[in-house]
């Protein structure tokens, strides 16, 4: 892989883009206390489930980073799993961008690897991706 590019806006924050399923989420880090803002709410406010905000928190709990960075993430599209995947991805992708020094502690984690699952579409013919119709003896 080539080197990473440094993605930085003009106020020097680290620019990363995630996505997962539907969702789409715009990651934005800039040195701080640890807070996270997602969609203008706390992170507790807007995941209220502990698997998803573990999910988004894992990039920067794995490079030892989450008492000194702000995260403001703007986030749309799919549910609460998918969004949460895609903030991860955001986060360890603008991370990378931020110290790229820290490659190694993500990919080995598995941080950096876009999950290509998506819905499958329909088939003509049939009621879903492969629901067929209904057998009918007469």
């Amino acid at each position: 892989m080539a080197t990473a590019e440094k993605k930085v806006s003009m106020a020097g924050d680290a620019l990363g883009t995630g996505r997962r399923k539907k969702s789409v989420a715009r990651v934005r880090l800039r040195p701080g206390s640890g807070n996270i803002v997602i969609n203008k709410r706390p992170l507790e406010a807007y995941f209220t489930i502990d698997e998803h905000r573990n999910q988004v928190l894992s990039p920067l709990e794995h490079v030892g980073k989450r008492s000194d960075i702000d995260v403001t993430i703007r986030v749309h599209g799919g549910g609460n799993t998918g969004q949460a995947g895609a903030c991860m991805l955001g986060i360890a992708r603008a991370l990378l961008k931020y110290d790229s020094e820290l490659i190694a502690p993500l990919r080995a984690s598995h941080l950096l690897t876009r999950d290509p699952r998506m819905k499958e579409r329909k088939k003509y013919g049939l009621h879903g991706a492969r629901r067929g119709t209904q057998f009918s003896k007469r």
